[in-house]
C-alpha cells in the first residue's frame, strides 16, 4: 500500500512555468489551494486587472 501524503493549503502564493503554461497556486482561507493554469496572454491581462485595482 502506498504512503498517503496529507494535502494541505499551507504555503505561499506561487507561480511556476510548466511547458507553455503558467500554473498559479493561491492558498485559500478555509484551507486548500486554488490552482489556475494560464497562458502568457492571460497572465498579462490578469496583471493589468490587478494593477488597475491596486495602483
Amino acid at each position: 500500500m502506498a504512503a498517503m501524503k496529507p494535502r494541505t493549503g499551507d504555503g505561499p502564493m506561487e507561480v511556476t512555468k510548466e511547458g507553455r503554461s503558467l500554473i498559479m497556486r493561491v492558498p485559500l482561507e478555509g484551507g486548500g489551494r486554488l490552482v489556475v493554469e494560464l497562458n502568457a496572454e492571460e497572465a498579462a491581462q490578469l496583471k493589468e486587472c490587478l494593477v488597475g485595482v491596486t495602483g
